[in-house]
Parts: C-alpha cells; sequence; structure tokens
C-alpha cells in the first residue's frame, strides 16, 4: 500500500525531472553499481531589429556526463560533470547520498541550489523554449550549486517533499567586486571551484502535490556572502574589518512556483523575489551597481496538439511566456535605478518531442526594458537532449 501511495504522488507530481530520474536509476541498480547518462543542448540565436544587422551566434551550449554510483541499497553517488562551449569544463554536482527513510535522505558535497523551478530541472528537454528563463538566469543564477549538506525527503501518505541545506553563499568580493545590476548574483557563484567561507548560508524548498497535476513549491534563502578581505584580518584592526564588512552584502530570496497539468494544457507560473542588505556600503566601496531589492517572475502555458495516433511517445507542444524582471527594483547607494535592468520578454515557440528525452525548439523572443535604448528581438532555435 505504501509504495502505491508513493507512485500515486508520483503522478501526481507529474514529470520528474532529470536529476530525479537519474539519481533513482542509480539507487535500483543491481548490477555493476555504475549509472551513467548525460545530457546537451545545441543553439541558434539571430538577434532582429529594425535598421540593424546582428551576426547569429552557433553555440555547442552544453554537453554533460553525469555519473552514479551504488554501494548499496542505502548509499550512492552522483556527478554531473559539463562542458559549456566546447571550452569550459566545470563540475555541476557532486554528493554523497545516504537513505536512512524514504523521508529522510542525508546528503553532502556540492549541491544543486534548490530555489524555484528550473535550477534543478535544467536539462532542455524539461523546458520550454531553446533557453532558460530571464528569472532562471538573472534572479536565480541558474545553474546554482554550492558546497554543502543537509536532508531531503518525501512523505508519499501527504504529498509533500522538502529539501534543507547548510552551503556557503556567494562570493562578493575577491580583488574587485563581483556582483552588479546587469547580472544580479551570477557572478558570485563559487561553484565549488575552491570557494572559500566565512558565513554559513540556509537554502530550503518545500513542494506539495495538492491534486492531480496540481504542483506548488516555496523556496527560500538566506545568507551573508563571502569576501577575501576577511582573512587572516587580525580581530582589533577596526579599519581592515570595516573594509571588509563593506564588501559583503546579506542575501534573502524567496520564490514560489506552480505548475498544472491537464490532458489538454500545462500552466506553469513562478515568482522570485531576492532582498540584498548593506548595498548602501557595496556599491560606493566596490563602484558596482548591485540592487538592493530584484525581482522576476512568469507566465507560461503550453498545450500537446500532436494527433493521438501519431504521439508514441512524440509531442508536438506550442506554448507562450510573459515574464519580467528587475535587477534595480530597489536601489541603495546609487543615485537612480537602470531602466536597462527591469526588462520584459514575451516568448512564442514550440517544440517538437521525437521521443522521450529528444527535442527540437524554436522560439521568437519580444524584448523590451524601461529605458530609451531599444533591444534588439531574438529568433532562437535549439537541438536538446537527456538521458
Amino acid at each position: 500500500m505504501r509504495n502505491l501511495l508513493f507512485v500515486m504522488v508520483l503522478i501526481m507530481f507529474g514529470e520528474l525531472h532529470a536529476q530525479t530520474k537519474f539519481i533513482e536509476s542509480v539507487e535500483k541498480d543491481t548490477g555493476s553499481g555504475l549509472t551513467i547518462g548525460g545530457y546537451g543542448q545545441i543553439d541558434f540565436s539571430q538577434p532582429l531589429e529594425d535598421g540593424k544587422t546582428y551576426n547569429a551566434t552557433l553555440d555547442v551550449h552544453r554537453m554533460v556526463l553525469l555519473f552514479g554510483y551504488r554501494f548499496n541499497e542505502k548509499t550512492i553517488f552522483v556527478t554531473e560533470l559539463e562542458l559549456e562551449h566546447v571550452s569550459e569544463i566545470y563540475v555541476e554536482q557532486a554528493f554523497l547520498q545516504h537513505r536512512v527513510a524514504p523521508w529522510l535522505n542525508v546528503k553532502a558535497g556540492l549541491i544543486l541550489v534548490p530555489m524555484g523551478i528550473v535550477n534543478e530541472a535544467h536539462e532542455p528537454p524539461f523546458f520550454n523554449g531553446v533557453e532558460r528563463t530571464e528569472t532562471d538566469t538573472r534572479i536565480i543564477p541558474t545553474t546554482w550549486r554550492e558546497v554543502g549538506a543537509g536532508i531531503a525527503g518525501t512523505f508519499p501518505e501527504v504529498g509533500i517533499g522538502y529539501q534543507i541545506y547548510l552551503l556557503n553563499g556567494f562570493k562578493s568580493y575577491d580583488e574587485v567586486g563581483l556582483l552588479r545590476g546587469s547580472d544580479g548574483l551570477r557572478k558570485g557563484r563559487q561553484k565549488g571551484m575552491e570557494s572559500i567561507m566565512n558565513n554559513i548560508a540556509v537554502a530550503a524548498r518545500a513542494e506539495v502535490a495538492m491534486l492531480p497535476g496540481l504542483k506548488v513549491g516555496a523556496s527560500f534563502y538566506r545568507g551573508l556572502t563571502q569576501s577575501t578581505l576577511f582573512d587572516a584580518v587580525s580581530k582589533s584592526d577596526a579599519s581592515g574589518l570595516s573594509k571588509a564588512d563593506s564588501s559583503i552584502v546579506g542575501v534573502t530570496m524567496a520564490g514560489a512556483d506552480l505548475r498544472y497539468s491537464h490532458p489538454y494544457f500545462t500552466v506553469k507560473g513562478q515568482y522570485v523575489a531576492a532582498f540584498i542588505d548593506n548595498t548602501e556600503a557595496y556599491n560606493p566601496f566596490t563602484g558596482k551597481d548591485l540592487g538592493s531589492f530584484m525581482t522576476g517572475y512568469y507566465a507560461e502555458i503550453s498545450s500537446d496538439i500532436l494527433p493521438g495516433h501519431l504521439k508514441s511517445n512524440r509531442q508536438l507542444r506550442p506554448f507562450i511566456r510573459f515574464e519580467e524582471t528587475d535587477t534595480h527594483a530597489r536601489v541603495s547607494g546609487l543615485t537612480l535605478r537602470n531602466g536597462l535592468y527591469k526588462r520584459q520578454v514575451l516568448t512564442l515557440g514550440v517544440g517538437f518531442w521525437l521521443t522521450d528525452g529528444a527535442v527540437v525548439k524554436i522560439d521568437y523572443q519580444w524584448i523590451d526594458n524601461s529605458s530609451e535604448k531599444p533591444v534588439a528581438n531574438l529568433l532562437n532555435l535549439g537541438v536538446g537532449v537527456v538521458f
């Protein structure tokens, strides 16, 4: 009965993202113990603006290999190796997980921060559109991962999943300021690359399957940033400590999201807000223009219009999405907000899933901002796979 309830909850939750599926595959492996998977994304993007010409870009955006090893029925190791733009190599995940019970898994290592929909479900076949949403790149700096430890699990009887982690935070200063208005916190991701830590951050997420097809999530993050100026500074050095204090900010981020899958359509929505403390000291000290309040939201609807007799794991899914992001919703330590940083994007596109895990996409994006400087629209095409 317990297993049946668990299956029912998974159905209510809708599609599982690749990380969840991969972890389940690792846990179930009874052969060599080694499981291999991967995903990839190849993009074409053409800016379009009246009176101007632009070069199109072609990019092997990312190619990723997933490796998992099952030590026994309770303990696994998962890692994700990513090659971006053909030349940049990253370890995107690397964690050890021990299952105490279905409702309690202990995890430690390089972990994806559980904020929003896309940061964990970032594989191309699991979102509409060629590129990830601006909310999930400019506000939530997907792919966002840090070194830490915590617990996660599900309560199948009530349809609730949760995650709670202690992590190292963003780096805000390393000889120069790293955080700025154009892309918010993105440059501060440490990614496990000789990360420094003088403050601990906490991240948490809960997901609830309220009705069949309806999934609601809430995410939270709080922590002070890290700065190289705190290294070896004397506690009696008031000037040094004051200077170091000016190089860090406090980050409080909260988000809510909703996904509803109906037999005829799917709706997604997300809102994220980030409150940044101490920008009144950070911006003058670093010469940056980091906002003190950042917001992002989007609403999206899609539908599979492929006739039933042609399906066989195929989908033809047009979608429309509107989103707005503002990394200067409020500012402190600056004279003016920058209208370029408040962007509205209307995306109209379609994806053709040749089978589960293989998709071809095309979309067009109308982009506007709150300044007088126009922004080119974008025509995007892409290929995405996950296995």
